[in-house]
Parts: structure tokens; sequence; C-alpha cells
């Protein structure tokens, strides 16, 4: 027969470790649940203390401005305040660097721009990074595209007629850009390879004395940025055609080089959001969150387009797949063209 006590005692005990289960389950479901909250899974405080955003180029710059205007939103939606490093050289190269030797727990990241991670690639066979091994794509935040401009004085009004008018030319036409390997330069050289356009670099280390030798006309023609409009609007330089995939909402009457019959004449900077690899996947998803919604607030946007930027964000799987996309165009062009760098 059984001892009573002994059955009372074991079922008080054996209640109690059941509470103690069921009450250590229930607080480990309210840290996973906060964790959830605050990071996803795997980052259950991230961050932690303020997030260097490395620039890779100087203060003033397309990249750092976009970033300053983003920066405030992201530190909100983040939780933690972003803290810009500008660390400029080798048309970004240097400060990209430094972000493959950071620790990958997030708090180090990288605003990048096309001249750093898909130009530089196909420029420098020794860049001192691999883009798609070395960094983890987070998102990319915008676009900017190019203007084909010519002085007045050039009798020609579509890219079309640019290109006949090129030919008559006895050497070749001059085309002025912010440097060998820019992507101002290598939109005219795809421009040439594409049109068979009888035009030459004229390459510039000061972009705007580029723009002020166009629009003296010492210089016939120029490709480069948005910042262009002033000058076309006023009747100082003629725009053929931007280089983007759909015209400009700045500049909605210059048709671009595809509706001119020239395909695959799509020639665009872009600024994208990195970190080191190895980067965890839910603290890559949670700053891509931050950047595309800073990116599409209506008080962010029009500035940037103001600006000259186009909000493009690209989730992590899509920026990457572009990033591998846009390295193979622009190795093509600088194969094509011969085009190198010292």
């Amino acid at each position: 027969m059984s001892n009573p006590r002994y059955t009372r005692r074991s079922f008080v005990l054996g209640g109690l470790a059941t509470g103690a289960v069921i009450a250590a389950t229930g607080m480990l479901d309210v840290r996973r649940a906060g964790a959830q909250q605050r990071g996803g899974s795997g980052d259950p405080a991230y961050p932690t203390r303020p997030i260097r955003v490395i620039i890779p180029f100087a203060a003033g710059s397309a990249t750092d401005v976009m970033m300053r205007q983003l920066t405030p939103r992201m530190s909100q939606t983040l939780g933690q305040p972003l803290v810009i490093d500008n660390r400029a050289g080798a048309a970004g190269v240097i400060g990209s660097e430094l972000v493959t030797r950071s620790s990958p727990d997030g708090h180090t990241l990288l605003m990048a721009a096309v001249s750093s991670h898909s130009i530089a690639v196909a420029l420098r066979p020794k860049l001192p990074y691999n883009v798609l091994r070395d960094f983890t794509p987070i998102g990319r935040a915008c676009t900017s595209t190019n203007f084909v401009v010519v002085h007045p004085s050039v009798p020609a009004r579509t890219l079309k007629e640019l290109v006949a008018y090129s030919k008559t030319v006895p050497k070749s036409l001059g085309f002025g850009s912010g440097g060998v390997g820019s992507s101002n330069h290598l939109a005219g050289e795809m421009l040439r390879l594409r049109t068979g356009a009888n035009i030459v670099h004229v390459p510039y280390s000061n972009v705007a004395q580029a723009v002020s030798d166009v629009v003296a006309g010492h210089v016939p023609m120029l490709i480069y940025t948005v910042a262009l409009l002033p000058y076309i609007r006023d009747g100082r330089l003629r725009a053929l055609a931007v280089t983007s995939e759909t015209r400009q909402k700045q500049a909605p009457d210059v048709p671009t080089a595809v509706e001119q019959g020239v395909p695959g004449m799509v020639a665009n900077s872009w600024f994208g959001m990195f970190g080191p690899a190895g980067l965890p996947d839910s603290i890559r998803d949670r700053v891509f969150a931050a950047l595309r919604d800073a990116l599409t607030a209506p008080d962010i946007a029009p500035k940037l387009i103001d600006t000259g930027l186009e909000p493009a964000p690209l989730a992590p799987a899509d920026f990457r797949a572009f990033l591998q996309r846009d390295i193979a165009m622009w190795t093509e062009v600088v194969r094509a063209s011969g085009v190198t760098v010292e």
C-alpha cells in the first residue's frame, strides 16, 4: 500500500518543478520575442552602439550628400545614431577596403557607388577586394543618370544627328567628362561602341572646368549628371539624351538613348549600402528595411530627386544580381574600348 504523505510530497514537488519549467519556457519565449522585435533572430540587441557608415568619397560628394539626407531617418528607425566617416581616395577603393577588415556585426557599414564597386572591378585588375566575395550587399539606394549635351553651335538635336555630324568632322568630335574611368567617360565610350560615332574622350580632373569649356564652346560635347540642368534650361547647352532606362523627372522632355534607337545604351551611376562579408542576414535585412524606409519617406524622396538622385531601392538578393550584371557590363565596355588607368 502506498504512503499517502510520500504521494502528496511527490505531487507538490512535481508541481513546483513543472511550474518552474513553464516559467522558464515563458521567459525564454518573451526574450525571443523581444529579440525578434529589436533585430531579428540571431541579433537580440543589434545595434548596441552607434553605427559607423564609411563614405569612401570626400565630404560634399554625391554619395556623401545623399547619405547625410538619409541618416536622421535611419538613425531613428535603428535606434542608434549613424556616424558618417569620410575616407576618400582611389575612386572609393581606400574606404571600401577598410570595411572588408571590419567586424561583421553591423556596426561598420559602407555606402559605396558605381566607381568603387563596378567600374573599379573592370578597370583595376589588382583591386584589393572582390566585390561579391568580400562584402555583404545590403541594398541599392539611388541611381543617377548622365546627360549627353552639346554646345548650341553643334548642328544636332538627336543622337542620330550627332552620330552623322561626328562623321563629318575631320578628326573627331571631342567629349568632356569627369576623368578617365569615370562613369561619364565610360558612358561616352559605350555610345561610341553602340553607334559608331566618331567621338574622342577629353578628360578633365576638375569636372567644373569641363562644364565651363563646353559652355564656352572650346569642347563641343559633354556627358555628365543632372547638375547640367541649369545650363540646359537657360539654353547654354543642348541636351540630346539621357542614359537611363526611363526619362528623368527633372527633364521629362529629354528622350533616352534607348528611345532613339541605341539598344543597351544604359549607363547610370548608382549608390548602395554594404557590410563586410559574413554579416548576419537578420542584421542585413534590418538595415535594408531602414534604408528603404528612409528612401521612400515623403519628406526625403523629393529632396533626393531635387539633387538629381532617383530613389531606387533594391533588396539584398536583387542588389547582388544587379551588381553581377553591372560589373559584367562595365567590364565589356572597358575591354572593347581599350580604356586603361595607371
